[in-house]
């Protein structure tokens, strides 16, 4: 790599070439006896400066690692109580006391990014990684080796599995997804606590599967569907005949849902489990952060791989992300590798403009981004009609997903001109394709077809499917045959049969389980990302030429558009509105989407950050990832699978006003 080269010229001091030519005679030869030159003083380029400070950065975090390990276990606890007073007792270890013991095996399904990935075989340059993690872990190949990591991370853009002489698989046990990376827990926190009631690995199970496939392409590579059914009969048999309680977090929400439909399917698209197969074998499936009808933030990152964190440093150094530094164009390197992913459309938003919002209205309606709300998550506040919420006096017009200038964003609908992208030519192709150092299906559109999508000036729900065909076609045309996102007319189509639309809530029905509950637990309080405010880009036939913009502010404390991003009530990664939606409305009693009357609970945490570093990432967070940590979400998980019922933990917990928004939402139930 040209990086490589660069850094290899400038880690010598600079001498004359007759001065190389000595030293190297005085290593192969020791009978020589010219004298070694003296050197001049080394003079340190930005290359050598910027891989001191990385290394820095990682040698500090390495020995903050250390540290930590290296302390006994009370010691940190000791700590903390001498600066904050006696901690509470963690949730295992309140409900051991109350004499909760294990009852129901666990099945836990992680989500996208957060399960680990080994490399079983792949090209020269990932000599010595077999079995090595390519994904968690420490991440050390992705600073190694970048441009290989991302070779290996990729799949195939025109099938979507494995690229020639790649395989890439999935991390198997508890361990796939305990931690993402060192003193960085995912479902660590909950395995402790569940152990303390007595669990153990015999009856607790880790679904994990490679969540870069679409789901169905997981079965036809891995038979990972297979497993997860092989594996909760297991557990049923081995537990006395306990139904097992599913613990889904994130995308996984969406991947069990698949699931539900494929096990009951008949062979050779199901698992041909029958219709009974769920009603047997599953007592709760309990959501953590699901993005039920999607996420806006899976727009952004497949429009312009963006989300908020990342349009800010990109904004602050153009050059690290943009440019050709270190010989890595960052974003078009990410872009490209997160393209092949399928699973990234199983998070469009499903449901178009019925429930996300059109050009002058949306669920949401007004909402107070800066609203304080009480945070104590041991009160239950189910106040159905959201009356613990403020409203704004400005109205956000989150219906509009994506827009073009600030101005378009706000100004009312009938004042837009607009011109319609659908069917524009793409014109002015690259005549050089030397030109683009690493090759985005943006290449292909030229400048007419990238302003045609500006000139459109505004997308909402209904109209992003449009856009991103047009600009990604061969990403969508794997997720158009993989995944959908419209509104079933009538569920009794024999075209719902197909797999494509198990993973939609609005076009599946939930299985003839009326013994069955189902939660939704996720976070509130934390603004999260709703819609975006883009620009143009330069230079737009190399570079991605969309970006958020970030100069686009709200120009008020309390308003909702920070950095070109309009934020909404949620955990930071899905809106309210997505994750509860459902259960507050489309599911809630017998509907045609739930036609057995499957029992559905919310239950929301309010967040409250960590009071001081000593707590870490908090036990009271509502975050998206950090939830996992929740002591109040971790009790109700135990007091589920210690055999409770949702009637028991108090029935729906609501912070928001999720009950007021579904009714805004016109739906046939």
């Amino acid at each position: 790599m040209s990086f490589l080269r660069r850094r290899k010229a400038t880690e010598r001091p600079h001498a004359e070439p007759h001065d190389i030519d000595t030293e190297t005679d005085d290593v192969h030869d020791k009978k020589k006896t010219k004298p070694r030159p003296k050197l001049r003083p080394k003079r340190w380029s930005c290359v050598d400066t910027c891989y001191w400070l990385i290394g820095c950065i990682f040698s500090a975090w390495w020995f903050l690692l250390f540290l930590f390990s290296a302390m006994p276990a009370s010691f940190p606890q000791y700590v903390t109580e001498a600066i904050t007073g006696p901690l509470p007792d963690p949730p295992g270890v309140k409900l051991k006391k109350e004499g909760l013991t294990a009852m129901h095996p666990v099945v836990f399904v992680p989500g996208i990014v957060t399960g680990g990935l080994e490399l079983w075989e792949g090209h020269q340059c990932a000599e010595g990684l077999f079995r090595k993690r390519l994904w968690g872990g420490t991440f050390g190949e992705l600073y190694k080796r970048p441009l290989c990591w991302a070779e290996h991370m990729s799949l195939d853009n025109e099938t979507g599995l494995d690229p020639s002489g790649i395989r890439v698989r999935p991390v198997s046990g508890l361990v796939a997804a305990d931690y993402f990376a060192p003193g960085y827990f995912v479902w660590a926190v909950l395995i402790a606590n569940l152990a303390r009631i007595g669990y153990e690995e015999k009856t607790m199970y880790m679904a994990a599967y490679d969540w870069r496939l679409s789901f169905q392409n997981t079965e036809v590579r891995d038979q990972t569907l297979s497993r997860i059914k092989s594996n909760i009969e297991l557990l049923v048999a081995t537990n006395g005949g306990n139904k097992v309680v599913v613990i889904p977090h994130s995308m996984g929400v969406l991947y069990f849902l698949h699931f539900m439909k494929w096990v009951e399917a008949p062979a050779p698209m199901g698992g041909g489990g029958g219709s009974d197969w769920c009603a047997k074998h599953i007592k709760a499936v309990m959501n953590i952060g699901a993005p039920f009808l999607g996420v806006p933030k899976a727009v952004a990152g497949l429009f312009s791989i963006e989300a908020k964190d990342i349009a800010v440093a990109r904004a602050f150094a153009p050059g690290v992300l943009d440019k050709d530094v270190f010989g890595l164009q960052t974003l078009r390197h990410m872009m490209r590798m997160t393209r092949t992913w399928d699973s990234t459309m199983s998070m469009i938003p499903k449901g178009g403009d019925t429930i996300w919002g059109s050009l002058d209205w949306s669920p949401e309606g007004y909402f107070n981004c800066s609203a304080k709300r009480l945070k104590n998550n041991d009160i239950n506040t189910a106040d159905k009609n959201g009356n613990g919420s403020l409203e704004s006096t400005k109205r956000v017009n989150y219906g509009r997903i994506i827009s073009f200038g600030k101005d378009i964003a706000e100004i009312h609908s009938h004042e837009i001109e607009r011109v319609d992208f659908r069917g524009a030519a793409k014109g002015n192709n690259l005549t050089n394709a030397t030109k683009c150092d690493v090759w985005t299906e943006y290449q292909e559109m030229g400048i007419e077809g990238v302003k045609s999508v500006a000139d459109y000036k505004v997308y909402t729900a209904g109209s992003i499917l449009d856009l991103l065909r047009y600009v990604a076609p061969k990403l969508m045309a794997r997720g158009d045959a993989h995944f959908s996102y419209g509104i079933a007319d009538n569920l009794d189509d024999p075209k719902y049969d197909h797999y494509k639309y198990w993973s939609n809530p609005l076009e599946t029905k939930l299985p003839n389980a009326p013994d069955m509950e189902i939660y939704t637990m996720y976070g509130v309080g934390v603004p999260t990302e709703r819609a975006y405010v883009y620009k143009l880009t330069p230079a737009a036939e190399c570079y991605i030429p969309f970006q958020i913009d970030t100069s686009a502010e709200g120009g008020s404390e309390g308003s909702c558009l920070k950095g070109g991003v309009f934020s909404v009530d949620g955990d930071e990664t899905v809106p309210v509105l997505s994750s509860g939606f459902m259960c507050a409305k489309g599911w809630r009693g017998k509907t045609r989407f739930n036609p057995s009357g499957i029992r559905t609970y919310i239950r929301e945490y309010d967040h409250a950050p960590p009071a001081n570093l000593l707590e870490g990432r908090g036990t009271q967070s509502g975050a998206h990832v950090d939830i996992m940590g929740n002591f109040a979400l971790i009790e109700d998980i135990i007091r589920v699978a210690a055999g409770a019922t949702g009637e028991d933990l108090g029935g729906d917990r609501v912070y928001s006003d999720i009950f007021k928004w579904s009714e805004k939402i016109n739906l046939q139930l």
